[in-house]
């Protein structure tokens, strides 16, 4: 009897236990249907508590404290759920989370300068903690523009009534104080308080400093360029001129200002005793840093972030189609190290400067070419049957195409499979290029490139053509070159069809179960009448003796289909071959063969479906339906292909005694492995009967396993 666990969580907490906790693990891995533990002490194992758990197939102990748990088809699930235990946190088992994988990529990637790379991660620390308040401003201007489109609103229209204008302060109060958040975020990074750095920003964003620009306060006087159109403000402050500038959407600003603080408020710390340091260290950087920011560093941000816009605006103005394509080819480098946050913030500061941005149309090439990558796994996934990367390249990509956040895909897939990148660089250059060519894109405001924001850029024609042929270019290239190389591919799949055997064979074993008594009235009840039956066939003819005999024996099942042994040996029960997952017939029904040779051959006409990459296991597939698993000794996976000559590819049509690999069986042996060969019928549930032949010695291609349909 089993013993019923409440859910996924508890059953991986079960588990952790059964196994001896968490500080009795020292690694854990899975394969295709088995957790892979090697432990500290294997003694502190509850063998029996664990096979007792509802989820659990069974247990296989290994030597030097090596302990397999069987789960079968849910067996990624059950790992992911025991690593990510707060106990196994604790522990120091569990594997990197996103952020460390993160700054290990950034640490990879870090060069000979330590301060140019300290430099990109303060402007990229400084932005990354605003993303979610980012997009959810992005998305309220979607839907906005959305409704501007459709005729329903005027979005842009100075008379506005006050409910749009209510809306407009929903989304501008993300982009008016970005300048305080950026500086709350960099003074965070640099560790000092983060309040004195929003609490100096805002100083110069107050009411009442904003106010005297173009006043008539007494000290302040404004000038008019006549030329360009434009006012400046100078306010005399104790007879010091001060420019008087609007800071809102600033990111250059805050930077600069951010950066002098900490060297002054670490500077205060040393001066003053920790006692005493709660008020005067915030006091006097306050009292510096305010009159430094407004009257030398606001001013030099400004003409910072305008020289820069203005460059870009030059270079795309001159050379549209190459800044055009080298901004999406960029970006797939950037964000994985996440130093595109500094291009982000060019973004905001065209907006506030020149009232628009020609950087987000290229970028949204090759956001939606990362989506098509995306879009190219997940049929890829569908079609090779994989649900845990189906689920995970769905998440993706609806955060992607509603969202435009492209971090799921990136560190969800791409990241983990080198051959997607060339293939989606191909689709960012295919974006850019029609972007360039056909005059650039534009937009008046801040946008996370998704579907929703389409509208917000102009010409939206071009720019949905440019992102289309980012995304279908990708998605095509990723799908018919698959993702995966051969030698993965192969392996996949036959780690599929080993989970999916295994939970076939586990929903009948269920339905065995319930049938059971059933089963056993019926041999009751035969066994009542068998008297009967015989001395009526004492009367009868000979043909009824026959036809009886002929129903004990199973023929009327259907004509039987001979499977040929696929190596020369001696033939075994799955009883005897020493692994617990084979002799369970998880894995379907079949024989062991003790090898007299390394030759692996083919045991019955059919396609090769899978070819394990390691050359340990061989999965084929009859005309007749018949699905034969061939795995060459135990555990030999761990030889990592070594002394396994594969001779066959996948998708192979291969006829009786066609060799599929030859195998040096010494170096198995010397690897500490079993050298039997197994043979399964992997869909042995759907079949009517699968009748082993053991006991005796074969060469290839003699009958060893009957199958009945």
């Amino acid at each position: 009897m089993t013993t019923p666990v409440a859910g996924a969580g508890a059953l991986a907490e079960e588990i952790l236990r059964g196994v001896g906790g968490p500080e009795n693990v020292e690694s854990l891995t899975h394969c295709a249907t088995r957790l892979r533990f090697q432990l500290h002490d294997g003694t502190k194992a509850d063998r029996a508590a664990l096979d007792a758990l509802d989820g659990v197939m069974g247990t296989v102990p290994q030597s030097g404290d090596r302990l397999q748990i069987v789960i079968g088809g849910a067996v990624a699930g059950v790992y992911a759920n025991i690593v990510n235990l707060p106990a196994m946190s604790k522990a120091g088992a569990r594997p990197q989370s996103d952020a460390e994988v993160k700054a290990a990529i950034r640490a990879k990637g870090r060069g000979r300068f330590a301060w140019l790379d300290n430099f990109f991660e303060y402007l990229s620390d400084s932005f990354r903690p605003l993303l979610g308040v980012l997009l959810g401003a992005s998305l309220i201007i979607a839907i906005a523009s959305v409704l501007d489109a459709v005729g329903a609103v005027d979005f842009r229209a100075a008379d506005k009534s006050a409910s749009w204008v209510f809306v407009d302060a929903m989304w501008r109060s993300v982009l008016y104080f970005l300048p305080i958040m950026v500086a709350y975020n960099a003074a965070k990074k640099l560790k000092i308080d983060p309040w004195v750095g929003a609490t100096v920003m805002a100083a110069v964003m107050t009411p009442n400093f904003t106010g005297m620009i173009g006043s008539k306060v007494p000290g302040v006087t404004t000038t008019t360029n006549k030329t360009l159109g434009t006012s400046e403000s100078v306010a005399h402050v104790f007879g010091l001129p001060m420019q008087l500038n609007d800071y809102g959407g600033q990111v250059f600003v805050p930077l600069l200002m951010v950066a002098l603080l900490a060297l002054v408020y670490k500077r205060l710390q040393r001066i003053f005793p920790e006692n005493l340091q709660l008020v005067f260290v915030p006091f006097f950087s306050m009292l510096i840093m305010i009159p430094v920011t407004a009257f030398l560093i606001g001013p030099l941000g400004v003409w910072a972030g305008n020289g820069i816009g203005s460059g870009l605006a030059w270079l795309n103005g001159n050379a549209p189609i190459v800044f055009a394509i080298i901004i999406p080819l960029l970006y797939p480098f950037l964000v994985p190290l996440g130093l595109h946050w500094p291009l982000n913030a060019l973004m905001l500061q065209n907006i506030n400067t020149i009232g628009y941005d020609f950087i987000q149309g290229p970028m949204g090439a090759w956001n939606f070419a990362c989506f098509g990558a995306t879009a190219g796994v997940l049929l890829l996934s569908i079609r090779h049957r994989e649900p845990t990367m189906r689920q995970t390249a769905v998440g993706a990509l609806a955060a992607g195409l509603f969202g435009g956040i492209s971090e799921p895909s990136l560190y969800g897939i791409h990241l983990r499979f080198k051959r997607i990148y060339p293939r989606m660089l191909v689709g960012c250059a295919v974006g850019g290029v029609i972007v360039g060519v056909l005059g650039g894109v534009d937009t008046k405001v801040f946008a996370f490139t998704s579907l929703l924001t389409i509208p917000v850029f102009s010409p939206a024609a071009v720019y949905l053509i440019a992102i289309s042929a980012a995304f279908v270019t990708a998605m095509v290239l990723v799908y018919v070159s698959d993702y995966r190389t051969p030698e993965e591919r192969a392996q996949a799949n036959a780690e599929r069809d080993a989970a999916e055997a295994a939970a076939r064979a586990e929903t009948a074993a269920a339905a065995t179960d319930g049938e059971a008594a059933a089963d056993e009235r019926e041999l009751v009840t035969i066994g009542a009448t068998a008297p009967a039956a015989a001395a009526g066939s004492a009367a009868g003819s000979a043909p009824a003796v026959a036809a009886a005999a002929g129903a004990v024996d199973g023929s009327d099942a259907g004509q039987g289909i001979d499977v040929a042994a696929p190596v020369a040996g001696r033939v075994v029960g799955l009883d005897e071959v020493g692994d617990p997952v084979f002799a369970s017939r998880a894995l379907g029904e079949g024989v062991g063969i003790e090898p007299a040779d390394g030759r692996i051959v083919a045991p019955a006409d059919g396609e090769l479906v899978t070819v394990a990459a390691t050359g340990h296991a061989f999965g084929i597939r009859t005309a007749d339906g018949i699905e034969i698993l061939i795995h060459i000794g135990i555990d030999t996976v761990q030889m990592n292909g070594e002394g396994f000559d594969v001779r066959v590819e996948p998708g192979q049509m291969v006829t009786v005694g066609d060799l599929l690999a030859e195998v040096d069986l010494d170096a198995v042996r010397a690897a500490e492995h079993p050298t039997v060969t197994l043979m399964t019928i992997l869909n042995t549930a759907g079949l009517a009967s699968v009748e082993p032949h053991t006991g005796h010695d074969v060469t290839p291609g003699t009958p060893v396993v009957t199958v009945r349909r």
